[in-house]
């Protein structure tokens, strides 16, 4: 085994680290808002919002995300003018953003059910404590249903964010030299195509290592009850030694 090569390898590829976080990080954040939106559709027992939600998350859990990335950046590239007059042109020329814009679509689709899920998993008593503490809609919302949303949609949302993680690698065939990107090159210039990957490989497992401990944490801290020290029981009493006898 070539460590110096290893070694070169993997400051090469750490370049691309930056843009992946980059990516991952837009295209969640964007994506969970957007996945609020469609879980509430869902929820809001109006059958227009419902279909109209449950045909995209349809459509886009259903088609791969290579495909939408191609039809993004390749496909809407061939209606420039309409796109020109529209004002869009440049968003949809720049790969950059034709790659969050795809992967925001994707992961709000997958996340559109966890959040949910979430949101039913709410046990219906404590929504009606809180109308008897005469808590408003939104206050119910903000500090009874929600939480309590996140924490049961966490475990499942934090698999999402890992696969998001691991799908930036599909922004190299639109050109983005993130970590993927950067290995492709170098095995063209190389031809060592072992070694390249297997360091690519090392650097997004590191990557989820770290999400997967801060998911943890997050999980940890929203789940007090399940950390609270078990209450030691009282010690019992001798019998009375006249008791035993008897």
């Amino acid at each position: 085994m070539d460590l110096a090569f290893l070694w070169s390898t993997f400051t090469t590829l750490i370049e691309g680290v930056p843009l992946l976080l980059e990516l991952a990080a837009l295209s969640l954040a964007i994506g969970a808002v957007f996945a609020l939106l469609l879980a509430t559709m869902r929820l809001s027992n109006v059958a227009v919002l419902d279909w109209t939600a449950q045909g995209y998350i349809f459509v886009f859990r259903g088609t791969p995300l290579l495909v939408q990335i191609f039809l993004i950046y390749y496909g809407l590239g061939q209606f420039r003018p309409a796109l020109q007059d529209l004002g869009l042109w440049w968003f949809f020329r720049e790969p950059f953003y034709c790659a969050v814009f795809a992967l925001t679509l994707n992961t709000a689709a997958y996340a559109a059910e966890i959040f949910r899920g979430g949101l039913l998993s709410v046990p219906h008593g404590q929504i009606e404590a809180a109308k008897a503490c005469g808590m408003s809609r939104a206050m119910r919302f903000r500090r009874i249903t929600l939480p309590i949303a996140i924490r049961q949609a966490l475990p499942a949302y934090g698999n999402e964010i890992i696969l998001m993680v691991k799908a930036t690698s599909l922004a190299s065939v639109i050109t983005l030299m993130e970590v993927t990107g950067l290995a492709h090159r170098l095995i063209a210039q190389s031809f060592r195509a072992v070694e390249v990957f297997v360091v690519a490989g090392a650097i997004y497992l590191f990557i989820n290592f770290v999400v997967t401990r801060a998911i943890l944490m997050i999980e940890w801290r929203l789940s007090p009850h399940l950390r609270q020290p078990p209450t030691a029981e009282a010690p019992m009493k001798p019998e009375p030694a006249h008791a035993r006898g008897a």
